[in-house]
């Protein structure tokens, strides 16, 4: 049981050493992220639309 206590203690001192991110941080990367994900969505639709067609026209 003692292991456990020293455990938790050591942990909550190494979280309080974190530098946490500021708010302003969090919600500049969070926007990062999303226009990434928009981006290479339309980028690999778009590609799979264009191999579609080709395919299609190459059956034809």
């Amino acid at each position: 049981m003692a292991k456990v206590v020293q455990f938790i203690k050591e942990s909550r001192a190494e979280l309080k050493k974190v530098v946490w991110p500021t708010k302003e941080d969090v919600i500049s990367s969070i926007k990062v992220v999303i226009v990434s994900t928009i981006v290479v969505a339309l980028v690999l639709g778009l590609l799979d639309l264009g191999f579609t067609k080709l395919f299609q026209l190459m059956m034809k």
